[in-house]
């Protein structure tokens, strides 16, 4: 305590300016913090009757600011099964016989003239033929193609939207809008908007947390902001996990420092941050704090979580993975998990399917990694007793085009922003159900149009929140998930 009752008598004595002040306490914070994790530890041990003398928060800020819902919600989570790269809806969701007809003739001018084009603008356009064959699955009867014969098996449990739209053609953009709700960077992602409406339901874990794979051709980057909490506070943004060595970076202990030593510096770091917040009165502060103490926590329960050996060994081979391995499998089998303990929203990205040329190899390999982890996730949530209240979402930032892209004679397809096909399954989702269509050739959406914003309206729906009543204030004005748009899709809820 020498160190924090030096530091409040020098506190009291300042005439600083301010500013001066958050310099010096950064400059000492910086070069005494032991790590994330050594300063989780410190705020830990500070005692109950301390953090009641010095004004500390008790727990986290897990209550979110919806309180009560706004409407009986359908689920309490989501797991979001992100293909990164944008998988062709002309090869998964949306079978398209005429395209197959036209196949080697020209595009179309009607479809193709004043629209915008990605790579293959100004070349000679030429329709591609789907390069797989559909077929119908279940009772519902809803056509998947063959790349797809996992999920086809969970026909009956999903609802598939063929009419999906976005405003974004290429790559970081369109990640953004599905993200975010808009193509402008800096806003807050869907999961911490979320966050900061319901609040967590774990103290041992974040409430958002995000894992990511890679497979594939040209597995495209994923910018952290993707997940961030934009203007809202720092502590609703996703934090990555992995499923492959350290599960958090910078969570364990550093190399030679006991836990003693961890808590008589942090300790001291922890009430500091406390003291010096009485004058800069910084939210931020505050989030420090509660991160320090989740981070503390996360240090008994993320090993746990990691360890596989407590499932059997017909679970493992449901999924197609023998473990904690950094496989999408593997992620989808700890989104599972992590769903068990309470995280609030769970991202997964599997990069890898952005499908230029060569397309046939490319989502052999993709829906290889992908599609029975993808089904095992829905087998196994309903198997639970979970996936009443889960929403489980599967799709990409953009579809394809009905127009073939070729390097040395491998067929593939550009970036399409006009349609493209997802699914969704959960609690108070419509089963067996495909909604909407696109033009013959796909090119389109025409029939039950749906915009990303509307999307997030109907997730928003399901966790009992009117998007249009989830805001936040900032420079002026009240933004929200959905900006000034999002309708409801009715037609796909039960």
């Amino acid at each position: 305590m020498n160190t924090v009752n030096s530091f409040q008598r020098n506190l009291n004595q300042m005439s600083q300016p301010a500013a001066e002040f958050r310099l010096v306490r950064r400059t000492f914070l910086g070069r005494a913090s032991l790590g994330l994790g050594s300063a989780a530890l410190g705020s830990l041990l500070v005692s109950d009757a301390t953090n009641d003398l010095l004004g500390a928060p008790q727990e986290l800020s897990s209550r979110g600011v919806i309180n009560p819902l706004h409407i009986p919600p359908k689920v309490k989570r989501v797991i979001f099964l992100c293909m990164a790269g944008g998988p062709s809806h002309l090869e998964s969701f949306d079978h398209k016989p005429k395209l197959a007809e036209l196949d080697g003739q020209p595009m179309p001018d009607s479809f193709t003239k004043g629209q915008p084009i990605a790579q293959l603008q100004g070349q000679r356009l030429v329709c591609l033929g789907p390069l797989a064959r559909f077929h119908r699955h279940g009772q519902s009867g809803q056509q998947i193609s063959d790349f797809f014969p996992h999920i086809g098996s969970i026909a009956d449990d999903i609802c598939i939207i063929r009419s999906l739209h976005t405003d974004q053609i290429n790559h970081d953009p369109a990640h953004t809008v599905m993200n975010t709700g808009t193509p402008i960077s800096g806003r807050p992602s869907m999961g911490s908007w979320v966050l900061y409406g319901l609040g967590a339901e774990t103290e041992n874990l974040p409430g958002f947390v995000v894992l990511t794979s890679v497979g594939g051709r040209n597995p495209q980057p994923i910018a952290t902001r993707q997940w961030s909490a934009g203007f809202l506070p720092g502590r609703l943004q996703g934090i990555p996990f992995h499923s492959a060595g350290d599960a958090v970076h910078y969570l364990n202990s550093p190399r030679g420092v006991t836990r003693d030593q961890q808590g008589d510096v942090v300790n001291s770091i922890g009430q500091l941050n406390v003291l010096g917040n009485r004058s800069l009165q910084d939210p931020e502060v505050d989030t420090r704090i509660s991160q320090y103490e989740l981070a503390f926590r996360m240090q008994m329960s993320v090993p746990e979580l990691l360890d596989f050996k407590d499932e059997p060994e017909h679970v493992l081979d449901m999924y197609g993975t023998q473990g904690a391995d950094g496989t999408f499998a593997a992620n989808c089998l700890l989104a599972r998990r992590l769903a068990e303990r309470g995280v609030r929203f769970i991202h997964l990205y599997h990069r890898g399917w952005d499908h230029h040329n060569d397309l046939v190899q490319y989502m052999n390999v993709c829906s290889g990694l992908c599609d029975q982890a993808s089904a095992a996730l829905i087998k196994d949530l309903k198997q639970r007793n979970m996936l009443d209240d889960t929403l489980v979402i599967w799709g990409g930032e953009f579809g394809r085009t009905p127009m073939a892209q070729t390097n040395k004679g491998k067929a593939g397809r550009d970036h399409h922003m006009r349609a493209f096909s997802i699914w969704l399954a959960g609690g108070g989702i419509r089963k067996g159900h495909t909604h909407g269509a696109t033009d013959e050739l796909g090119y389109n959406a025409v029939e039950d149009i749906v915009h990303i914003n509307d999307l997030h309206a109907t997730m928003l729906h399901l966790l009992g929140i009117d998007h249009r009543r989830l805001t936040f204030r900032h420079q002026g004005r009240d933004f929200r998930l959905t900006d000034v748009a999002g309708t409801i899709v009715k037609e796909v809820l039960a």
